[in-house]
């Protein structure tokens, strides 16, 4: 319940928008069709995250929508992606996390900017 309650404060697609600008710093040859793949895979491991973990995750995810709105959020999460701070790191980290393994996984002749390799536009799922 607790996570429910703290969920109706995190303006909605918070997680999403972080996930994109941090696709995009990480992985700027990322096709669109690809990155947008990517972050809704994201949105939805997050989602279904078990309550204790999902109330901390909604909490940090809650203060860096506020702190991407002052600053901006693609400029936040350069920054955080750059700067490893205590408790936002780890968010970083796992949205991180759950961006690589999806992207290799599906897509695995993918290059280390994102762009895909070979003349084919790379690998589809098998």
């Amino acid at each position: 319940m607790p996570a429910l309650l703290l969920s109706a404060f995190v303006p909605p697609g918070s997680i999403a928008d972080f996930a994109d600008h941090l696709v995009v710093h990480d992985l700027p040859g990322l096709p669109d069709d690809r990155r947008a793949e990517t972050v809704a895979f994201a949105g939805r491991r997050i989602a279904h995250l078990p309550s204790p973990m999902k109330v901390g995750v909604t909490a940090v995810a809650a203060l860096v929508a506020i702190l991407g709105k002052v600053v901006g959020g693609a400029r936040l999460a350069a920054l955080l992606a750059r700067h490893p701070v205590p408790l936002f790191g780890e968010y970083v980290r796992l949205v991180r996390s759950l961006i690589y393994a999806y992207v290799w996984d599906t897509w695995p002749h993918t290059d280390p900017t994102g762009r895909p390799l070979g003349g084919d536009g790379g690998d589809e799922r098998p």
